[in-house]
């Protein structure tokens, strides 16, 4: 019988390093010409964050540290700067420490009557700018205060200023529905990020590959999958007792490819009906999981009726486990209680938006993209130069 995913030696299959290290090694790294290699990825148990040691030897090779004189050139190269939005600092932190890098300062505030107010706070005179800001609720406040940032940036005489997105909010207004005389929200925001200045676009996981087309600039767009196989991947469950599960029918392509990814294993589908926005009706089952292990795939949790009532159909119909695996935890209420009600082993997310401490529960485990977006800033500055393998073992379009 084999194992869950293929071993950390295949090339499918990259094995990401997430966060945290410890402070004094991060220090000394960095001292020493080194980018911090954050190692462990964050657990969150009972509410508390647990950090398990992975294997000091299992570097994917397009992590791999470079040779000095590539590291020596990268610390010496003034040219790119981060700064962070208010949306989500910890993951900016953590790119910015992945990447051997400060991150830039920058003063964000709000007026009175709740304007926005951006300052660079030192010259990006002819440097490359990317901008960490996740339009994560509240999506509107964090839309704006990218917009702003981004301007900031262009009246400042930045050469390339790149929106680094982790998640992009209004992905799920891409088209018109069913009734007419609706707005295509995505379309218009990528508009406004055009519009402000922005020179590229780096997404994480977007709701669909056409939002793509909505930006009349380069966009790289970066698929979390891997870094949640990673983890699966520690899991050893046997490939014969595992069956991946798409919520709905819209959703089949990404499940199939991470199927795909899991020793190619079964697919089985829900298909829901939708009353209306957030109210998902569950309806029939495609496929067998009698006493298999189910993962649950989507691209986001939001209210969590759409898996909560898929994952209480997949126990009506006889599976052993649920796992629910998301890129983007959104958390609207009434997710925690659904997602904490003993419906699934295991909720894992990445910190794509940032969780409260009060969203906390037992079942969670959030995983660090730090690693996944340092390397791809990394490589979109370098235009892929300097050795490294393609744009395609990032799992980036």
């Amino acid at each position: 019988m084999g194992s869950l995913v293929q071993t950390s030696n295949s090339p499918l299959i990259p094995r990401f390093r997430t966060s945290h290290r410890i402070l004094e090694e991060a220090r000394v790294q960095c001292r020493s010409g080194v980018r911090c290699r954050l190692v462990e990825p964050l657990k969150f148990e009972n509410g508390k964050p647990s950090t398990p040691a992975l294997p000091a030897d299992k570097d994917p090779s397009f992590l791999a540290r470079p040779q000095l004189g590539n590291i020596v050139s990268r610390k010496n190269d003034t040219r790119l700067r981060i700064f962070s939005g208010t949306a989500n600092p910890s993951l900016s932190q953590e790119i910015a420490c992945y990447m051997g890098l400060e991150l830039g300062k920058i003063n964000i505030k709000r007026f009175a009557d709740g304007e926005i107010y951006v300052q660079l706070q030192e010259s990006v005179r002819g440097c490359d700018v990317y901008l960490v800001q996740p339009t994560c609720p509240p999506a509107n406040e964090n839309l704006m205060e990218l917009l702003i940032m981004i301007d900031a940036c262009r009246r400042a005489s930045a050469k390339n200023i790149t929106a680094v997105i982790p998640y992009f909010g209004y992905a799920r207004a891409d088209r018109k529905q069913t009734q007419g005389r609706e707005s295509i929200a995505a379309k218009l925001v990528a508009n406004l990020i055009t519009e402000a200045g922005a020179n590229r676009v780096l997404a994480c996981d977007l709701h669909s590959g056409q939002s793509m087309g909505y930006f009349d600039i380069p966009v790289d767009h970066v698929y979390g999958q891997p870094v949640v196989l990673d983890y699966l991947a520690s899991k050893r469950v046997c490939s014969d007792d595992l069956v991946v599960v798409s919520p709905d029918v819209g959703g089949v392509a990404r499940a199939r490819a991470f199927a795909k990814k899991l020793s190619d294993a079964p697919l089985a589908i829900v298909d829901k009906r939708r009353h209306g926005h957030n109210v998902a009706e569950v309806m029939n089952l495609i496929g067998d999981v009698k006493g298999k292990v189910a993962v649950m795939v989507d691209d986001m949790i939001d209210t969590a009726g759409t898996i909560s009532k898929g994952a209480a159909l997949l126990h009506q119909e006889g599976a052993r486990e649920v796992y629910a695996c998301t890129t983007h935890a959104v958390f609207s209420p009434p997710a925690i209680e659904r997602l904490s009600s003993g419906l699934f082993q295991e909720v894992i997310i990445t910190n794509t938006i940032p969780v409260l401490e009060k969203n906390y529960f037992p079942q969670l485990t959030v995983l660090s993209v730090a690693n996944l977006l340092g390397e791809t800033i990394w490589r979109v500055h370098d235009d892929c130069s300097g050795g490294f393998e393609p744009y395609s073992s990032l799992g980036i379009d």
